[in-house]
């Protein structure tokens, strides 16, 4: 009796949570059906509605108006060819300025006004990560969110799909790389908020997993509030403890001003970053101070015509009067669209969401041009892809 009464306790918790965690999202009840009478949600005859929310205006709008584009240029390349199954995809975005609060707000605007069938491409960790219980409640497709948190990944959902590896991924390629370079001492100045989190917990594990006999150490770290640049007390503390790499875990305005505020210190150190820094935007951030900061990245390089999906983006891209605008947030967003069509065409006409989740875990070894995918029931990562790229004289980003 006192186990079945342990039992009943912790779900009755669990209820309580989540419904605690809707009501903080705000959503009335009658949003909670899934489907409307004409059929599922977001889908018409001749339209899918896709919801987003991301930084569209602020310190990181670059990261947020460049997934967005990226996104639309694929989806208007399938609808100018008739869409999928004859329905023409729909991408509604809203601004939250990388603030969790505003990602709740405009979350629940796409749900109970928009009526959207899915939710793609938000861009970040804590704005992603605020309305995660609200997604698996209403069982409502999230997916490629702009992170690497394993907080998004673990535990598993069935209804959220990562395109891209995790930062878990790319803070040991960073270890990897600073300790086969010779470095022993580590600083890591970081966002004081999920996502710099997410990446302090990866350079750890990292070091954790190196043998004893590495000397790689982790001598400093320093937090750094979000969507600021305000560095004062985060470069006292890391450059105190003497490091030969401080690893990055911001966005480009904060992280291109520690980097030139720290070369005007004397700093001769290594510079790390990983890929939700805005690659090109922290290499305009930095200019010519930036020769030999080092991002890791998920998706191959923008500029990379060898792949055929980055082909296909570049000509796209010609054809849109915007060739010079290629970025990694970009084809980030172009291969998520491109993933997000393919699992559209295999979940058939009848289209639901729960069809189109059993669609995207039939995707085994997928081939999107050069980058390949593949999902599970219990595998909603779709790639494990990790480089490293670095900054050189001119300000450009080679591998």
């Amino acid at each position: 009796m006192g186990f079945k009464t342990g039992v009943k306790r912790r779900q009755l918790m669990v209820g309580v949570m989540v419904a605690s965690a809707i009501a903080a999202c705000g959503v009335s009840g009658a949003a909670l059906g899934v489907n409307t009478a004409a059929g599922e949600t977001g889908v018409t005859a001749d339209t899918i509605v896709l919801g987003q929310s991301a930084a569209l205006t602020g310190s990181t709008a670059v990261l947020g108006k460049q997934m967005n584009a990226g996104a639309r240029l694929y989806f208007d390349h399938i609808n100018s060819q008739g869409g999928v199954f004859g329905r023409k995809i729909e991408l509604k975005a809203l601004d939250d300025m990388y603030e969790p609060d505003e990602a709740i707000k405009n979350t629940r605007k796409l749900i109970e006004e928009e009526r959207v069938f899915a939710l793609f491409g938000y861009v970040g960790t804590p704005t992603s990560q605020a309305v995660l219980p609200l997604v698996n409640h209403m069982r409502i497709p999230f997916f490629a969110p702009f992170t690497g948190a394993q907080s998004l990944r673990e535990p598993h959902s069935r209804y959220v799909f990562h395109v891209r590896a995790g930062y878990d991924e790319e803070t040991a390629a960073i270890v990897r790389q600073i300790r086969t370079t010779g470095l022993k001492r580590i600083a890591v100045v970081y966002n004081d908020d999920a996502y710099g989190r997410a990446g302090i917990s990866g350079i750890e594990h990292a070091i954790k997993t190196l043998p004893a006999d590495s000397g790689v150490k982790l001598v400093a770290q320093e937090s750094v509030i979000r969507n600021t640049v305000e560095i004062g007390d985060a470069m006292q503390g890391a450059m105190k403890a003497k490091p030969d790499a401080v690893v990055l875990i911001s966005a480009y305005r904060t992280v291109g001003a520690f980097v030139k505020e720290a070369l005007r210190r004397g700093y001769s150190g290594q510079f790390y970053n990983v890929s939700f820094v805005g690659t090109q935007a922290l290499a305009r951030e930095v200019g010519p101070q930036g020769s030999g900061v080092i991002i890791s990245q998920v998706m191959p390089h923008p500029g990379n015509a060898t792949l055929p999906v980055v082909r296909e983006y570049l000509r796209l891209l010609q054809a849109a009067g915007k060739s010079n605008e290629f970025d990694y947030a970009s084809i980030e967003g172009f291969i998520a669209a491109k993933a997000f069509v393919e699992g559209l065409r295999r979940a058939g006409k009848d289209l639901t969401r729960e069809r189109f989740v059993t669609a995207m875990e039939s995707m085994r070894n997928v081939d999107l041009g050069g980058y390949i995918v593949q999902f599970g029931p219990d595998n909603h990562v779709g790639s494990k892809f990790v480089e490293m790229t670095i900054i050189n004289s001119k300000g450009a980003v080679i591998r």
